[in-house]
């Protein structure tokens, strides 16, 4: 895999003092916003800096929880993506859903805690246990 970082350069988050009642929607969006050729001190080959915002929000307007930051990636194809990037705003497919699914793994949890800080519902699902049914059998 040729990520070979990621950091962040901000993660927000707030709630509106409305009360939630009903259904709640969450809707969580990955962007990529910039992509540049990166100089790392000591490494040889340069990545590439993706930048990022992983946006979740809360519908009826609830709340929202915002990180920003960049995703390092070293490649063979940097100028295939350099171009296609500078082209049409487009990562190739194969290489954006490695990225977007890179920010739903590492993202997703951080906003998981903070959405309980700030008492919002998780954008994940959690298992539930449940009881097992009772299996209680008569020998007559």
């Amino acid at each position: 895999m040729p990520i070979v970082g990621m950091k962040l350069d901000s993660i927000s988050g707030s709630r509106e003092k409305s009360q939630m009642s009903g259904e709640v929607k969450i809707n969580t969006s990955p962007r990529i916003v910039s992509v540049k050729e990166m100089t790392v001190p000591g490494v040889k080959k340069k990545p590439i800096a993706m930048g990022f915002e992983f946006v979740t929000k809360y519908d009826p307007s609830l709340g929202e929880i915002k990180i920003e930051g960049e995703v390092l990636y070293a490649s063979d194809s940097k100028a295939k993506i350099l171009s296609q990037w500078k082209k049409n705003k487009r990562l190739p497919k194969d290489i954006d859903i490695e990225i977007l699914n890179h920010l739903f793994r590492h993202c997703l949890l951080r906003i998981s805690n903070l959405a309980e800080m700030l008492q919002l519902p998780p954008p994940l699902r959690f298992p539930v246990v449940k009881p097992k049914e009772d299996q209680t059998s008569y020998i007559g």
